[in-house]
């Protein structure tokens, strides 16, 4: 029996299992199984065939974007307006067939946007090329979901069972437990808080299917069984998701409305020019980017050239982002801005820095 043969098998008895307490161990093990074989399919052992032209795009810029979605959504065409690059647009679908890289410049930061090909429902099977997008979605610092607003919700369903069966998990933190597999002394099993789900009988059962014997684990809040997979598999990928909602000048200033109050979501209209400058701004936010200024002793700051950094950088970032070796010469840092008390202020390494904020290193003598 093939491994999507184990998977459909599985898929199957856990719909026909009823969800109650009596189930939950049940269906607890037949999850971290499923989890397994998709992994087994997802990463197979022997070298698969070429992954085929345009999918190693180099990492450049400041900040990576995957736009994903099915076919004939829009995103060749938002590219296209973006970036300026050109990438083939039509109304039939599986147009794009490779990697179409752009750059987005805002706030002197750039922002690479991969525009890929459409995923289509059993991506995460490697049908289409699935797997492909799949892999280069998984190294972007933000997803942006391109969504046909007179479609319905189904579509942003789909999309997001696909993500979850390849280990993409959209908008949510990474489990609060700690994971950590030992040569000897069994499974050492703890608790800070009340368990809803998970107990210390099915952590053993979960942990034996993956063969691991000897661990600690400290759960420090109330997680799922998936949760705990997920932490043991340890190849799960958190990513922010903004939703952008395309041709909105097809539907009513009611469902327009609706859809923009749903979380992380934007709803545009590539063709008719309708927020496009905010989807730029929104991605900004949620990229967390921020600018720091430099500044020399004696002279005014760079406000050309500034640091794009992710928020909540330290002075000590700031630094290795400037040069790997100003850390060894540090001596103090001198600070303007809105992370400071005054201005400027003498601060150390671990001074966190918030946007706009200029900054002067001072070296040992």
């Amino acid at each position: 029996m093939g491994i999507l043969e184990k998977i459909a098998d599985i898929e199957l008895e856990m719909a026909r299992t009823q969800k109650n307490k009596a189930t939950e161990y049940h269906l607890g093990l037949l999850k971290a199984k499923l989890a397994k074989y998709r992994t087994m399919l997802l990463e197979p052992t022997t070298k698969a065939g070429p992954k085929g032209p345009g999918f190693d795009v180099v990492r450049s810029g400041d900040a990576r974007v995957a736009l994903i979605g099915f076919p004939s959504v829009g995103k060749s065409t938002f590219l296209s307006k973006v970036t300026g690059t050109k990438s083939e647009v039509a109304s039939y679908e599986f147009t794009t067939l490779t990697c179409i890289p752009g750059k987005i410049h805002y706030n002197g930061a750039a922002i690479q946007l991969l525009d890929l090909p459409g995923i289509i429902e059993g991506a995460s099977q490697g049908k289409g090329r699935g797997r492909q997008v799949i892999a280069v979605a998984k190294t972007a610092d933000l997803i942006l979901m391109m969504l046909d607003a007179t479609k319905g919700p189904r579509q942003r369903e789909l999309l997001e069972i696909e993500l979850e069966a390849v280990g993409i998990r959209v908008n949510r933190s990474k489990p609060n437990i700690y994971f950590k597999v030992k040569k000897g002394g069994g499974i050492s099993f703890n608790a800070t808080c009340k368990l809803t789900f998970l107990n210390e009988k099915l952590v053993q059962q979960i942990l034996q299917t993956y063969k691991i014997h000897n661990a600690e684990v400290l759960i420090r809040e109330d997680h799922t069984v998936d949760d705990f997979i997920d932490v043991v598999l340890g190849n799960r990928k958190y990513i922010r998701c903004v939703y952008c909602y395309n041709k909105i000048d097809q539907i009513s200033l009611e469902q327009v409305d609706e859809l923009s109050r749903e979380p992380y979501t934007v709803a545009i209209s590539c063709e008719s020019d309708l927020n496009m400058d905010y989807i730029i701004e929104f991605l900004w936010k949620n990229l967390d980017l921020i600018r720091v200024y430099t500044k020399r002793r004696g002279e005014y700051p760079d406000f050309e050239g500034g640091l794009i950094v992710k928020s909540g950088c330290t002075v000590l970032e700031v630094c290795r982002n400037i040069h790997k070796t100003l850390v060894d010469d540090f001596n103090y840092a001198l600070l303007w801005g809105t992370s400071t008390k005054h201005s400027p202020q003498r601060v150390g390494l671990s001074h966190v820095v918030d946007d706009e904020d200029v900054i002067q290193i001072v070296k040992k003598r």
